[in-house]
């Protein structure tokens, strides 16, 4: 089991995607979509491609972890704006009986991009230790540049949505779009807060369930449970627009609760695979619960979320919403790692532990959605105006 300070170098990312939120997120809002995804991928690229290549503790002492929390808080701030614009860009070009389905889409970029990171990682992963610990992961880092390039030509090529060149027309773009939202959808930014807690769910899976398996306590090999997210991803690839598109049918509700409530269930039956050590019931409950079941709240968050706010504070909404959520998610890795140490963690201890508290997370998740107002039927110019009646009432 890797040592709980590098799960926590893992969820430094995530705390810093709360700043990049306030920040990106007002200057989405005030300047359009298109600026945003842009800057952010130059702002991901970069540093991502940049820790291939830093130097070593043995070569410079201290300064190379403190150059990785760095870079990794670059990360984060771009993942903050990156997510959100996507999302509302989508949403903003979708049409309004199908805005579940197109915004899943953003949602399958996630899952293709980790397909595709697992895939890279497995065979340097196979290299001996000693050429792994002192090359071979730099690799992916280095081919991530072919990516950001490619993804950078595109995004330079996307119009700008309807929605916000109207505004623009009509001069109702706000000058202080976060004075806005805090005003008359704070109510909204909390409730999204609370239902981007599901994340949890994928940080266990993919990070904290992976190291656990291959731990010299459980002793699994690594190369095959990477196997295991690559072919729950695969799954989640057809299973995320089969939901959304369920969703445009009848509501986002219903479907996003199937995945809030199964989750954790399926999270309880994935760890228990796991200490069995049986290789096809790993296999199977994997891909049953990312890629089945969670993917039915992670395939509709994108249109739920959007769907709460008005174009003016959309971007900055779901940005600053959905990141102090994920910070949580990404810092329950470091507390998962706690609850199975000799001490254990507020009274829970070992795998059981982990499976309540994911389920503990979760369930803030389901009382925070079930509460919400059902949007799919409202007409894409309309969306988040109830929040703003309710405050002013």
């Amino acid at each position: 089991m890797p040592p709980l300070q590098s799960l926590a170098t893992f969820g430094v990312a995530y705390a810093a995607r709360p700043v990049g939120a306030f920040i990106l997120g007002h200057v989405g809002d005030r300047f359009g979509r298109k600026k945003i995804m842009v800057f952010t991928l130059v702002l991901m690229g970069v540093p991502t491609f940049l820790i291939g290549c830093l130097p070593t503790r043995d070569q410079i002492g201290g300064l190379a972890p403190a150059l990785l929390v760095v870079l990794r808080i670059l990360q984060g701030l771009s993942a903050a704006g990156e997510q959100a614009s996507a999302n509302s860009m989508t949403l903003e070009h979708a049409p309004a009986n199908r805005r579940g389905y197109y915004t899943s889409f953003t949602l399958n970029g996630t899952q293709f991009g980790q397909i595709l990171a697992t895939l890279v990682f497995i065979p340097v992963a196979a290299l001996p230790e000693d050429q792994l610990l002192s090359w071979g992961w730099r690799v992916p880092f280095w081919l991530s540049v072919a990516v950001a390039i490619a993804g950078y030509v595109i995004r330079r090529r996307v119009e700008e949505t309807p929605a916000f060149t109207q505004s623009v027309a009509e001069g109702t773009v706000a000058r202080m779009p976060l004075s806005l939202l805090f005003r008359d959808h704070w109510t909204s930014v909390l409730r999204v807060v609370c239902a981007a807690l599901i994340a949890t769910v994928s940080t266990i899976f993919t990070v904290w369930a992976l190291n656990y398996a291959t731990s010299d306590e459980i002793g699994l090999d690594r190369a095959t449970m990477l196997w295991v997210s690559s072919a729950a991803n695969g799954v989640a690839l057809i299973a995320i627009p089969l939901w959304a598109r369920l969703s445009d049918r009848i509501g986002r509700k219903p479907v996003f609760l199937v995945g809030a409530i199964g989750s954790p269930i399926m999270i309880f039956a994935y760890l228990a695979a796991i200490n069995s050590g049986n290789y096809p019931l790993i296999f199977l409950v994997g891909m049953i619960t990312l890629g089945v079941v969670y993917s039915a709240a992670n395939g509709i968050w994108p249109s739920l979320y959007g769907e709460m706010f008005t174009t003016g504070v959309r971007l900055s909404g779901m940005a600053i919403g959905t990141q102090i959520g994920f910070a949580v998610a990404g810092f329950a890795v470091a507390s998962a790692a706690g609850i199975v140490s000799p001490e254990g963690w507020l009274g829970l201890q070992g795998w059981v532990g982990v499976g309540i508290f994911t389920a503990i997370l979760c369930a803030v998740s389901v009382i925070a959605v079930a509460s919400a107002r059902e949007t799919y039927q409202i007409p894409t110019e309309d969306l988040g105006r109830a929040s703003v009646t309710a405050s002013v009432a």
